[in-house]
């Protein structure tokens, strides 16, 4: 690296981390700004003697990595419950533990790219491999066994004399004067450089076009590409019955899980009672429930005015005479086996729901077929709340 006659700064050399730990100390004391310490390891002890403040990065990486929260958050709101949304399984349509780990990582990407992006770019000022110290005595040694203290030539008390006498009388040695290096500038549209430009991108793209689409498909590794499988809700020319999805095996029980002791009964004898006690919070589960899987045939008030249009048969009213007499349990096991066309909704929802789905059922006959005892009831126990 050639150099010019101009002062980049002095350096002077130390033998221990007392030495240097005293130097710093007296630098700092002396009223020097623009300086830097070389060690060849962290010296406990340093910051303190530099008098450097707190490092700001963190802010940066706290400012983008919240900032990325909100995004992903706002972002996947509005995705799923303004501009499309979708109930999925019964869900809310902003179900927060689903998004989660997107959030997750969406802050952690910010966080830490801001980090990188913000040292590079803010506190480092993007630094070049063309720096003055480099291949001097003074690095190689700093790098090694030394400790070094350097004062540069653009600090305000700048004056290489005094300087040279102030390292020594702190115990400074192989004082050495470094100049500033000649600004080198290359031309990015040289032929030389364009060439080889063009040659790193066709190496770069070729190999990865083959190593991708061709290598990857090579014996041994071909088995990824003609491996079993097949699509949810696709034929199959493995199993018997023709189909890819596959039911569990017969009479295996989930762990935690009771079976319903009635299924594929047409109507039991014994039914079962309903263990939920009729709360608020029991009723608006039914009601969440029942308008996800029984309104859009029932109706939202149980009269049978479904909404498919004609796609199917309309079912009875719920406020017949039959469905008022009959026990909770009969309900609820028409949920579980399905009666006609209406389906089995045993693997959309739990029992605990389904039970919930039969009192708020009780609520709409209640309300539709209220007597003039359960109005003047309902209305003292309204006036006693104070309501």
């Amino acid at each position: 690296m050639e150099r010019t006659d101009k002062i980049y700064g002095l350096a002077a050399l130390f033998d221990s981390p007392d030495k240097i730990i005293h130097a710093t100390e007296s630098v700092v004391k002396e009223g020097y700004k623009s300086f830097d310490v070389h060690t060849p390891y962290p010296v406990h002890g340093m910051d303190n003697a530099m008098k450097l403040k707190p490092s700001t990065l963190g802010y940066i990486t706290l400012v983008f990595g919240l900032s990325g929260a909100a995004f992903i958050l706002l972002f996947m709101y509005w995705t799923m419950s303004v501009n499309y949304p979708m109930i999925i399984g019964g869900k809310p349509y902003f179900a927060l533990p689903a998004f989660i780990p997107v959030t997750f990582e969406v802050t952690v990407l910010l966080a830490t790219l801001s980090t990188v992006i913000g040292m590079i770019a803010f506190y480092f000022k993007f630094p070049v491999n063309a720096y003055p110290l480099n291949e001097t005595n003074y690095m190689k040694a700093v790098s090694n066994d030394k400790y070094g203290v350097f004062i540069k030539s653009d600090d305000p008390k700048f004056d290489e004399s005094k300087i040279r006498v102030f390292l020594t009388s702190l115990g400074g040695t192989n004082l050495e004067l470094v100049y500033d290096l000649k600004k080198v500038t290359y031309d990015p549209f040289s032929p030389r450089f364009i060439s080889v430009l063009v040659g790193v991108i066709i190496v770069v793209s070729g190999g990865t076009y083959v190593s991708l689409n061709k290598a990857m498909y090579l014996p041994p590794f071909n088995w990824m590409e003609y491996q079993f499988r097949g699509n949810p809700q696709s034929s199959s020319d493995f199993f018997s019955d023709g189909r890819v999805n596959r039911m569990p095996v017969k009479g295996s029980v989930a762990r935690g899980f009771i079976p319903y002791e009635f299924t594929g009964v047409t109507l039991p004898e014994n039914p079962l009672p309903n263990p939920l006690p009729v709360d608020e919070k029991v009723l608006q589960l039914g009601k969440r429930k029942y308008l996800t899987f029984c309104s859009p045939c029932h109706g939202d008030y149980g009269d049978g005015d479904s909404r498919m249009r004609g796609q199917f048969p309309n079912p009875p009213s719920l406020h017949t005479e039959k469905l008022k007499t009959w026990a909770d349990g009969l309900i609820y096991h028409v949920i579980v086996n399905g009666q006609n066309v209406m389906p089995s909704y045993a693997h959309q929802t739990t029992a605990e729901e389904r039970w919930a789905m039969v009192h708020y059922v009780r609520a709409l006959q209640l309300a539709k077929n209220a007597s003039e005892g359960d109005i003047d009831r309902f209305n003292k126990e309204f006036s006693a709340n104070g309501k």
